[in-house]
């Protein structure tokens, strides 16, 4: 939680709505006195059909490496 005063509010108000998106809760305060709270809100998740996530995964290739080894051999060949 942050708390901020108006004048500060007003001059810093997209960085305070971007905090708020985040998941903070931004409290603005007027002479020492809370006046007003700022808050994200929450965007209903959409459901995943599974039935189409598995036609859709069927169909790709499997890998020929697994992940570790491929982020691995991705770090080393870039370092050198």
């Amino acid at each position: 939680m942050f708390t901020t005063g108006i004048t500060a509010a007003k001059a810093r108000l997209g960085e305070l709505v971007k905090r708020a998106e985040a998941g903070e809760t931004i409290r603005i305060t007027r002479r020492g006195k809370l006046v007003a709270e700022i808050v994200g809100i929450t965007k209903p998740r959409k459901a995943i059909d599974l039935k189409t996530l598995q036609a859709f995964t069927a169909n790709m290739p499997p890998q020929p490496e697994g992940a570790g080894d491929f982020m691995r051999k991705m770090r080393d060949d870039e370092r050198y």
